[in-house]
């Protein structure tokens, strides 16, 4: 069924090019069988591969929104991933039912078609609302299960960065993704030692990142019950800090930081205010494995490290 599923989904994606009549080349038909043939690295391995050929993963921040498609939804995920995009940070949030879905913001009003708030309202009446991208249009998606989610994950080889919200526990979300199968596709996000603990006792062998600069931090999260041969370590939204990127480099551990935030302060608008990605070039350069941005499709055009990472590690 997978080698199906993947076939269809890269004669989907040349049907969205419009280049249906064009024949798949002999080297097209080598690389989809090369592609169905070599299972993927373990995450914790790939993400290892990533930071030893210098190679840089972009995760699309609430999945990557677009004109036409809204924050945290299936089709904005397919979008993204058909433009090159393979790391989505997503938010995780669960129904008055106990249904896990994608959503951001507790209340409904911003980003769908309903009003009120997520965890007074159940799956059914969740699901017949309509989500509304960043300009405000209506579209035809609907919030997506988290399960459908991870499936979809599992099939394409996408990773994902799951944000907890307040309505949902860490211990429900590894139990949704062991349930899907999706172990090797998921990095659950901690925002205080306490949250990767809490991440730790629900499923040790999960990724996740957690804040760290170095040595000290990594002892401490180990100290904790946190595997650091599954940590990414964040390092934050303000400014760069190259030199706590090298003491998590010299522990193997990934570094991550983020170019997101409120739009006109956020570091991506000020990096793209000259027009070019230099900056953003110079935070590769400096051992960055991991970067969050609000604008994945202009950094992932921009630059050759996620194509190297790519080509040197699969997904």
């Amino acid at each position: 069924m997978l080698r199906f599923a993947l076939l269809g989904a890269v004669l989907a994606t040349l049907a969205a090019c419009g280049d249906t009549s064009r024949q798949a080349s002999s080297d097209d038909s080598r690389a989809i069988s090369a592609a169905i043939a070599t299972p993927a690295l373990p995450l914790p391995a790939y993400f290892d591969c990533v930071r030893e050929s210098k190679g840089l993963l972009i995760a699309a921040h609430r999945g990557g929104p677009a004109p036409g498609y809204p924050e945290n939804t299936l089709e904005t995920l397919q979008h993204g991933f058909a433009n090159g995009i393979n790391v989505f940070e997503i938010d995780v949030a669960e129904s008055r039912d106990g249904v896990m879905l994608l959503m951001h913001d507790n209340r409904l009003n911003r980003t769908t078609t309903g009003d009120g708030y997520v965890a007074d309202t159940d799956w059914a009446d969740l699901s017949g609302l309509r989500m509304v991208d960043n300009d405000g249009k209506r579209t035809d998606f609907a919030p997506p299960k988290l399960t459908d989610v991870l499936l979809w994950a599992k099939q394409s080889g996408a990773i994902l960065e799951l944000d907890r919200k307040p309505t949902t526990s860490f211990r429900n979300i590894a139990a949704a993704v062991h349930a899907a199968g999706a172990d090797d596709n998921v990095v659950l996000i901690s925002y205080s030692d306490d949250e990767a603990a809490q991440i730790a006792v629900a499923d040790p062998n999960l990724m996740l990142s957690a804040s760290a600069r170095g040595s000290r931090d990594i002892g401490r999260l180990e100290g904790l019950g946190v595997d650091r041969t599954r940590l990414v370590a964040w390092t934050g939204t303000g400014a760069p800090d190259a030199a706590a990127w090298a003491r998590n480099l010299r522990e193997g551990v990934e570094p991550a930081f983020g170019t997101l935030g409120r739009k006109g302060e956020r570091l991506d608008d000020q990096y793209w205010a000259d027009g070019d990605a230099s900056e953003y070039q110079d935070l590769v350069d400096d051992g960055l494995v991991l970067l969050a941005t609000d604008e994945p499709y202009r950094v992932a055009a921009a630059l050759t490290s996620d194509d190297r990472a790519r080509e040197m590690c699969g997904r």
